[in-house]
């Protein structure tokens, strides 16, 4: 296992790559050029700059979250092929760098989605969380809204307001996209990149719908162990590989991570592990928690215990955590509770290790 933690750079995080690198087990630096727009190259001299940033505190960067998707590549239009030799492009400066994982989703307009950014826990800690009943009555515009006005002033990733700003014209693109059509675009797309991810020796890993449900009639094509099998058979390889969000694909809890885990891991399609916990009220009622086992309702044991049976190498964060201590920062994404999330995570993970020593 190979630990690392999510930074969203000097520009766009409060936390600093000195914190990062005083939380114990830390090995890397989960990162991304926010400030390229979707479906343009990476700039060489950017990508320098961050990763000897980030080396300069010792920790690696191997793992990149997220080389975004350009819209028209998943509405398959036909300047996807103009986006996706773009994507390509900024694959093979990736691995000349020694990034081994991309992370990536095909989520058509809002890359996640939550209806309360900053829920009261009973414990007065904050979190986010959704319930399917409050979003049933606003129009995608005021869900943007709703988002920018809970972000405390930092940009949310896959809510970018130029993006955005056109969100009556991006739905009406999609009136006839359906999930096989998306497949089939995303099927595109894999074909296209997964041989060059494969020469560059990289993994690229899609991340789960989330939550793995329609939202405002948009198709979700991610959101089931089902959805993943069709997925990895796209493209036979182990650089056609998954992010394994538990946190996203929980939301639904007739998604058994374990197995899911188990079942992949074996056929070496996992690159990617973003553990989480979550509590889950009723279907599509759930949010965000602590991530030690007993305060939510995922088994964090045993996602842990099938990612070593797997013999899993690969990076793995704590996802979102909650915000505790009067922490202010970007919702999901503060210091001290994904620290102590990576602690138990460590900590479980060392726990078995012994156990099978």
């Amino acid at each position: 296992m190979d630990m690392t933690f999510r930074w969203y750079g000097d520009k766009e995080d409060n936390i600093t790559l000195k914190q990062i690198r005083q939380i114990p087990g830390m090995q890397g630096v989960v990162w991304a050029l926010f400030d390229v727009p979707v479906g343009e190259v990476w700039p060489e001299e950017e990508i320098a700059a961050v990763t000897e940033e980030i080396a300069a505190y010792g920790l690696h960067y191997r793992t990149v979250e997220s080389v975004n998707v350009h819209e028209d590549i998943k509405l398959g239009l036909p300047s996807r092929d103009k986006y996706i030799e773009n994507y390509i492009t900024t694959l093979r400066r990736l691995a000349k760098v020694g990034v081994k994982t991309v992370c990536y989703n095909f989520m058509p307009v809002f890359d996640w989605t939550r209806t309360d950014l900053a829920k009261r826990l009973y414990d007065g800690s904050t979190a986010m969380a959704f319930d399917y009943r409050l979003i049933k009555d606003k129009t995608p515009e005021q869900m943007v809204k709703d988002i920018q006005d809970g972000s405390k002033g930092f940009s949310m990733a896959g809510w970018e307001p130029e993006r955005l700003q056109s969100i009556s014209k991006l739905f009406d693109m999609y009136k006839d996209i359906d999930r096989n059509k998306l497949f089939a675009h995303l099927a595109y797309f894999l074909q296209a990149v997964v041989p060059v991810a494969e020469e560059c020796g990289i993994r690229m890993a899609i991340h789960p719908d989330d939550p793995p449900r329609s939202v405002f009639g948009l198709p979700r094509i991610v959101s089931s162990e089902e959805d993943l099998e069709r997925i990895v058979k796209m493209v036979d390889s182990p650089s056609n590989s998954l992010t394994i969000c538990s946190g996203s694909l929980g939301a639904n809890l007739a998604n058994n991570i374990p197995r899911i885990i188990r079942r992949f891991g074996k056929m070496n399609r996992i690159g990617f592990a973003h553990i989480r916990n979550i509590q889950v009220h009723e279907p599509w009622v759930f949010n965000e928690i602590s991530h030690k086992s007993e305060y939510g309702s995922l088994d964090m044991y045993d996602m842990m215990k099938a990612l070593y049976e797997t013999g899993f190498t690969g990076p793995v964060r704590p996802d979102h955590g909650r915000m505790i201590w009067g922490e202010e920062g970007r919702p999901g994404y503060g210091l001290y509770d994904r620290a102590l999330g990576a602690n138990y995570l460590c900590g479980l993970w060392d726990a078995i290790v012994r156990e099978n020593s």
